[in-house]
């Protein structure tokens, strides 16, 4: 069995490391053969990513610059370099992640080549027509499998008239990541500073955040992937307006502020330690002075976040096996337990 993975974010890139991982250590490893395509160029950061995740550099880059270019100009590049790639390889599975233009471009020329799709992250949904969300929104349409991290995606997915039988319910597998890095990241001392995670901060909040200096000790997120987890695993808060950390914290149970007006993981403010504040200085503060004061001992257990929801893809992939979701009344409870956050388990 063939199988290609198309990334094209550092995120995209974590994300298929778990399923690389799952599939390399299934004991018929040597009948599947996973290939990685990188949408980007070939460049010493991305290689630097793949040696921190042990797994292999992309097999083939597409050398598309996401840089000074439109989405749509990069989007079309994608397309055309990739087509030819995958006509040539003729895969028997091509799994894209999240929401990105390289999940879009590879689910378009694989369907069109009549080459099944999977789609990592399926269904989340922030509720605005941003182009991510059409990006999500149509890889979706166009992928079976979709593997779902949490059940208001698959809310998300029936509503829109998806079939019950192409949803599987897996889990996220960010949080695969997170408990293989777990082990790997440097220790840092517990509840002593916040991180934070930013695109562009306002001028607000780069002033609260000078504020906040004053009575927690608020360090950037760095560069490095194991160096950022032992951070984020570490700290007493964390800030962010990207969709980066928001699974992350909420299984490591430390309180995470996102100052966005929405998100595409609302299982994390549902039932995790996220919550959605307005991009402004007294807001930020309020919110930040809120969590630090109410972080509770114990870590919220989010349905089938358990650190296998790659090795669950890897059953659907290569041995037909199915993940429906139980009905919510049946389900366990997510209540909320302490628990250690480890390195992945193995599946029974």
């Amino acid at each position: 069995m063939r199988i290609i993975s198309v990334a094209g974010t550092p995120s995209d890139v974590v994300n298929l490391a778990a399923v690389y991982r799952a599939l390399d250590q299934r004991p018929d490893r040597a009948d599947v053969e996973h290939l990685i395509v990188h949408t980007g160029p070939s460049d010493e950061g991305t290689a630097a990513l793949c040696e921190q995740l042990e797994t292999p550099r992309p097999h083939r880059s597409l050398d598309v610059d996401a840089g000074p270019h439109g989405a749509g100009v990069e989007t079309g590049l994608v397309l055309q370099r990739l087509e030819p790639l995958l006509a040539a390889l003729a895969p028997d599975m091509v799994l894209v992640y999240g929401a990105g233009n390289a999940a879009l471009a590879g689910a378009l020329v694989a369907a069109k080549l009549g080459i099944r799709v999977g789609h990592v992250e399926a269904g989340l949904r922030s509720g605005e027509q941003t182009p991510q969300q059409i990006n999500h929104v149509v890889t979706d349409r166009l992928a079976d499998p979709l593997f779902v991290p949490s059940r208001d995606a698959i809310d998300a997915l029936k509503a829109e008239g998806v079939a019950e039988e192409r949803i599987q319910f897996v889990g996220s597998v960010r949080i695969d990541a997170l408990c293989w890095a777990l082990a790997r990241a440097p220790a840092v001392d517990g509840g002593e500073h916040a991180v934070v995670s930013l695109h562009e901060p306002a001028a607000e909040v780069a002033e609260a955040l000078a504020e906040l200096d004053r009575r927690i000790p608020v360090v950037t997120a760095p560069a490095g992937h194991l160096d950022l987890i032992g951070l984020v695993a570490g700290a007493a808060l964390v800030v962010t307006d990207t969709d980066e950390l928001q699974d992350e914290t909420s299984y490591l149970g430390v309180p995470c502020i996102t100052l966005r007006p929405n998100t595409d993981h609302p299982a994390t403010c549902q039932h995790g330690t996220n919550r959605l504040v307005a991009a402004g200085r007294s807001t930020l503060l309020a919110a930040a002075e809120r969590a630090l004061a109410r972080r509770g001992p114990a870590r919220p257990v989010l349905e089938r976040w358990d650190g296998r929801a790659a090795q669950r893809i890897a059953c659907v992939l290569c041995d037909g096996r199915d993940f429906p979701a139980e009905p919510a009344e049946t389900a366990a409870p997510a209540a909320r337990r302490t628990r250690q956050a480890v390195a992945i388990p193995q599946m029974a």
